[in-house]
């Protein structure tokens, strides 16, 4: 599978999202910058998730129909002709973090995905319909993990 470079002006790698991001800060979605898809992708999709959630992994943001000649978001944008998902707080769109107090930071994964077919998403999926719609069609991917406690 094709890596693609994934990353953030706000933060760096495994280092933490500035609370400007947080769920209680509003839910501005954090700028995030990417390069190298694949000539094959027809779409991308993205996903940020909190896999050290109490409850188990939790959505905080689930877009799909990414263009693919698409470099990058800014903060708080939304890209033209994509499609938000709903995520675990039961919103479309970026939820950002919200870790239970005094919890040892959460990790934040942002996974973009390049498909080789459209997802065929509509508004209001979840993270399980990404998942299903994906199968079979990612032929790229990168990763950007963020950190986050309270």
């Amino acid at each position: 599978m094709h890596t693609i470079e994934l990353h953030s002006p706000a933060f760096d790698d495994h280092a933490p999202i500035p609370r400007e991001h947080s769920h209680a800060s509003g839910d501005v979605s954090p700028p995030l910058e990417w390069s190298q898809v694949p000539d094959e992708a027809v779409e991308l999709a993205l996903v940020c998730e909190d896999p050290d959630a109490p409850g188990g992994t939790f959505a905080h943001w689930l877009l799909a129909g990414i263009p693919p000649e698409t470099e990058g978001i800014d903060a708080g944008e939304e890209i033209p002709g994509a499609v938000a998902g709903r995520n675990d707080y039961g919103a479309l769109g970026y939820g950002g973090p919200h870790p239970p107090a005094g919890d040892a930071p959460h990790r934040y994964f942002f996974r973009l995905t390049a498909l080789s077919e459209p997802s065929g998403l509509r508004p209001g999926f979840t993270a399980d319909d990404l998942q299903e719609a994906i199968e079979d069609k990612v032929v790229g991917e990168g990763v950007l993990v963020g950190t986050f406690g309270r």
